[in-house]
């Protein structure tokens, strides 16, 4: 089969959701709906959805938690402004993507506050490594599982959705292995720059750190 990849979501880690969700909802016009817990990381998030893409707010939940796992220490850096927000692409075919680069193929799953359980799996996800939190990891939504980023959301920005991701990093295109469309590459040290939304009366930028 031939493979297809998609942007599924930018992760922005943040100190505390409320907080970030009043400055989105203030200075952007964007709303961000209550996700879940992930009981595996320590973490939690709030999701806003894009028309189909969607910007994950996350934050530590659990510190003991979060500091055992990859993923949480991850968010931790990132919401201390010590390493950049990430973004996640979303791929048909996982398994063929995690073959091809050598990863780990693992499971994840939250449960929404309506009671819906969403899974997935998941390659490629930052740990430590300063060069792995400059990429983007990979993901395959189980049959089933709505796409968060499809959710209706009243934004009082009006109609929203991406015009443009800007991402930096190096050997992204070896990396990535296809053409995702809305990225754009750019100059810099990785990660992703600027956000850059389409509302009803112009465009919207959101870009690091989320203050």
């Amino acid at each position: 089969m031939d493979l297809t990849l998609a942007l599924d979501h930018v992760v922005a880690g943040v100190p505390d959701l409320d907080d970030a969700a009043a400055v989105l909802l203030v200075r952007h016009g964007l709303i961000s709906l209550p996700g879940g817990e992930h009981p595996l990381w320590g973490t939690r998030n709030r999701i806003v959805p894009l028309g189909g893409c969607y910007l994950e707010l996350v934050a530590v939940a659990d510190e003991t938690l979060a500091a055992g796992t990859g993923f949480g220490r991850w968010v931790g850096a990132m919401a201390a402004g010590e390493a950049p927000w990430g973004w996640a692409v979303r791929t048909s075919d996982i398994d063929a993507t995690a073959a091809r680069l050598g990863l780990e193929v693992v499971p994840g799953e939250r449960v929404r506050p309506d009671g819906l359980r969403l899974s997935w799996r998941l390659a490629g996800v930052p740990d430590d490594d300063p060069a792995d939190r400059a990429r983007p990891f990979f993901i395959q939504w189980d049959d089933g599982t709505p796409l968060p980023g499809s959710i209706a959301v009243p934004h009082p920005a009006g109609q929203v959705s991406v015009r443009s991701v800007e991402a930096s990093g190096t050997d992204l295109e070896r990396w990535l292995g296809g053409v995702v469309p809305l990225v754009d590459q750019v100059p810099g040290l990785g990660g992703i720059e600027r956000l850059t939304l389409i509302g009803d009366s112009g465009d919207i930028v959101v870009a690091p750190p989320l203050a």
